[in-house]
């Protein structure tokens, strides 16, 4: 599995396993099915209520910690407790540090919270630490009153909105690219370049553009139950993109997002508070 370098010296897989809307037995054979399948990258979050399952398919995966990476994202309702919150996800990945910390979402006190997960690096809990879905103006803030600078943005990412005006405003921190097949839209999968591409060297549209986010510097992480798909994903390494083909699928930049929040509706996020120690 190729790694990229972070702005921290640190590495990171360019390929993983997303567990999002993953039930938590879905989510614990997956991992094993990932694992098995040369995956060494697990995203999960507080959220998604999978974090113990995640931790039990590690732990079954027969890998050591050492070999495997892991994010995993602080839910807002957790933000004032921040430091707390990270103590109790590790427990429930059942692990001694957290490759990369996410905050999920800019809502709330996300600079308190931001504070406690550098308290966490700085006590060894944490590796790196990221961004979800936060804007320029929220990254900036951020920065400017924090000490440790981000090391990735999780983002949406895929040729229909390739995040190139990011990609150009931060250029030492990586994108990892959620709804990298755009959402699965049939549309943006089947675009004649990628059905040209596809078969050319012998592959599916999909795994053309997930092969097309990892040569531009983008961290995928596409989630799937199914074993089939999730071996699929991960091959992708046996053919390389020529610069023509890079260049023809960049004039698929539409700038549309399937997912685009207001203020007003992240806010309600706050309103989402389960018990994320009550996962099974």
């Amino acid at each position: 599995m190729k790694n990229l370098l972070l702005n921290n010296n640190t590495k990171i897989p360019v390929a993983g396993i997303g567990t999002f809307l993953l039930e938590p037995d879905d989510a614990q054979k997956a991992v094993i099915s990932a694992v098995e399948n040369g995956y060494t990258l697990i995203d999960t979050a507080n959220a998604y209520m999978n974090e113990k399952a995640v931790g039990r398919g590690i732990k079954q995966s027969g890998k050591s910690r050492e070999d495997l990476y892991i994010s995993t994202k602080l839910w807002p309702s957790v933000y004032k407790d921040a430091d707390n919150a990270v103590e109790q996800t590790l427990k429930r990945l059942d692990t001694d540090y957290i490759d990369l910390l996410f905050l999920h979402q800019p809502v709330g006190d996300y600079i308190g919270a931001y504070k406690a997960m550098e308290r966490a690096v700085e006590n060894g809990k944490v590796k790196s630490l990221g961004l979800s879905n936060f804007s320029v103006e929220q990254i900036d803030e951020i920065i400017s009153k924090t000490s440790i600078r981000p090391s990735v943005f999780q983002v949406e990412a895929h040729p229909y909105f390739p995040q190139n005006e990011l990609k150009k405003r931060y250029p030492d921190i990586l994108i990892m690219a959620w709804y990298p097949l755009g959402h699965g839209d049939k549309k943006l999968i089947n675009e004649e370049i990628f059905k040209k591409l596809a078969e050319k060297y012998k592959k599916t549209c999909a795994q053309i553009i997930l092969r097309w986010h990892t040569q531009a510097g983008n961290i995928v992480i596409p989630g799937s139950k199914n074993p089939e798909h999730i071996k699929e994903n991960i091959n992708i390494f046996d053919f390389t993109l020529t610069d023509d083909e890079i260049a023809e699928i960049a004039r698929l930049d539409k700038n549309i997002r399937y997912y685009n929040a207001t203020k007003e509706g992240l806010e309600g996020f706050l309103a989402f508070a389960p018990d994320f120690n009550s996962q099974k």
